[in-house]
């Protein structure tokens, strides 16, 4: 998989419930329940930041090598995307404009 940058979806539910991310999917009302390493990508998930940046940060965080970071981040990422969850986009993802203007 070539670098891509996650975005979350803005039609899921997610909540913090008791120290644990559960996230519904909007495709399929499926829950998922993320652990510590699930909620970082979760987290990182802004559409700005890479999967290759998010790695980093794994790797950072947890006792984990580069190359197992990277394969279960792909995994995951890509089982959140064909839930409806994430998207996954090969340029970074720009917030929408709000529509309004600036007055000078």
């Amino acid at each position: 998989m070539n670098d891509v940058y996650p975005a979350r979806s803005k039609q899921v539910a997610a909540r913090m419930l008791g120290g644990e991310m559960m996230i519904m999917s909007p495709t399929d009302a499926s829950l998922f329940n993320l652990n510590d390493v699930g909620s970082a990508i979760w987290n990182a998930a802004d559409g700005r930041t890479s999967l290759d940046e998010i790695v980093v940060r794994l790797c950072d965080e947890f006792e984990v090598t580069p190359e197992a970071a990277r394969h279960d981040a792909e995994t995951f990422v890509e089982e959140l995307a064909a839930h409806g969850i994430l998207n996954l986009s090969e340029q970074p993802i720009v917030p929408a404009a709000s529509g309004l203007q600036e007055i000078k």
